[in-house]
C-alpha cells in the first residue's frame, strides 16, 4: 500500500513539474485588441502597443500574435468581437476606451482571461476597478484622466472676458461624465454662463456646432469624448471661421482642427499599455494587484492653422498658456499622425 501511495505521489509530482515547466517555457501568446472607434488618438495607442510588443518579442524571444478589430461605436459589433476573441482562446484582451473595457469586463466575469484597458478616463467612476492602486479583479490598464480645471485655465488665459462657454459632448460617453460635471461646477463657481450641446453621431455633432455658432458662444469645451473626436474634421472650420476656439482633452482633436488639445501623450500611453500586457503575459503579473497607470496632463497642443483662422498670434498665445502647462507645442491639421510624417 505504501508503495502505491509513493508511486502515486511521484506521478503527481512529475505531472506538476511538467506543467510548471510548460508554463515557464511558453513562448507563444495570442491577444485580442478591440478599438472603440477609428480616431487619431485611439489609433495611435494601438500602433504604439504593437510597437512595444515587437520590442518585447525581440528582447524576450517570444511571439505575440495580435488579433485586432474595431467596433466603430456599435455595441452589438463590440460584443461579437469580444466573443470571437474568447472563441479564439486569446491569452489576454485589450479594450481601447471605456465602453470596450466595460463590455470586456462584463463578458469575462466568469472567464479567467485578463483584460487590459487603454485610455479610460475614470476607471473607478466607471466601475471597472475598486481603486487605481488595487483594481481588484481581472482588469487593469492605463488612464487618460483629464484635468478639467487646467483646460479652463487656458480658456480664460486666452480670453479673460469669456462669458458664455459651450460644453460639447456625447452624454452616452462615460469618458465625458466626470469632466463635464467638473466643468459645470467650475463655471458655476466663477459665475460664467454655459450651455450644453450634444450629439451621438457626426451629423448631430455638426448640427450642434451650427447651434454653437448661432448662439454666439465665446469658447467650446470638449473632454476626451470619442464621438466628438470622430466628428472634429467635420466641425473645426465651422467653429474657427466663427472665431470660436475649441478646447479639447487630447492632442488628436488639435490634429483634426480643434484650436487646442490638452492632455496625455497617447503614444507613451500606448507603449505603457504594451508593457502592462507583457508583464501579465510573461511575468504572470496579476491584474487585480497591478496598479492602473496614470500620466501627467501637462501638454497643450495648439493647431497653428486654426490659430490663424481665429486671429490669434501663436507666440503670444503660447506665452499666455505657459504658466498653466508644462509644455506648449504646435501642430497642423491632418487626418492622422502618420500624415504629418509624410
Amino acid at each position: 500500500m505504501k508503495k502505491i501511495v509513493a508511486m502515486t505521489l511521484c506521478v503527481l509530482l512529475t505531472l506538476s513539474l511538467c506543467a510548471f515547466s510548460l508554463a515557464e517555457t511558453k513562448t507563444a501568446y495570442k491577444i485580442g485588441i478591440c478599438n472603440f472607434v477609428d480616431d487619431a488618438s485611439l489609433n495611435q495607442i494601438i500602433a504604439n502597443i504593437r510597437e512595444q510588443l515587437k520590442i518585447v518579442e525581440q528582447e524576450k524571444g517570444v511571439t505575440i500574435e495580435i488579433l485586432e478589430d474595431n467596433c466603430n461605436l456599435d455595441s452589438s459589433v463590440m460584443q461579437q468581437i469580444i466573443a470571437n476573441f474568447q472563441a479564439s482562446e486569446v491569452d489576454l484582451m485589450v479594450g481601447v476606451a471605456t465602453p470596450v473595457a466595460m463590455t470586456m469586463q462584463g463578458m469575462t466575469e466568469d472567464d479567467p482571461i485578463p483584460v487590459v484597458f487603454a485610455a479610460v478616463s475614470d476607471p473607478v467612476g466607471a466601475g471597472l476597478v475598486e481603486s487605481l492602486e488595487a483594481p481588484g479583479a481581472n482588469i487593469t490598464g492605463t488612464s487618460d484622466y483629464l484635468d478639467t480645471g487646467a483646460v479652463f485655465n487656458l480658456i480664460f488665459a486666452a480670453n479673460p472676458d469669456a462669458k458664455n462657454i459651450a460644453l460639447l459632448y456625447n452624454p452616452a460617453e462615460d469618458a465625458s461624465t466626470a469632466p463635464i460635471a467638473a466643468a459645470k461646477k467650475l463655471l458655476d463657481e466663477k459665475g460664467v454662463s454655459y450651455k450644453e450641446y450634444s450629439g451621438s453621431n457626426i451629423s448631430e455633432v455638426m448640427m450642434a456646432a451650427d447651434a454653437i455658432v448661432a448662439d454666439g458662444m465665446d469658447a467650446v469645451f470638449t473632454p476626451t469624448d470619442n464621438t466628438i473626436m470622430a466628428a472634429e474634421l467635420s466641425i473645426y472650420e465651422t467653429l474657427a471661421e466663427a472665431k470660436i476656439p475649441h478646447y479639447t482633452g487630447a492632442d488628436s482633436f488639435a490634429l483634426n482642427g480643434a484650436f487646442l488639445g490638452y492632455g496625455v501623450d497617447y503614444a507613451n500611453l500606448g507603449r505603457e499599455t504594451g508593457n502592462i500586457v507583457a508583464d501579465i503575459l510573461l511575468n504572470g503579473a496579476d491584474p487585480a494587484t497591478t496598479p492602473v497607470m496614470t500620466f501627467d496632463n501637462g501638454t497643450a497642443t495648439v493647431n497653428t492653422d486654426t490659430c490663424a483662422l481665429l486671429g490669434y498670434d501663436f507666440d503670444k498665445i503660447s506665452e499666455a498658456f505657459a504658466p498653466f502647462c508644462t509644455k506648449v507645442q504646435s501642430i497642423t491639421t491632418a487626418e492622422s499622425f502618420d500624415d504629418l510624417a509624410k
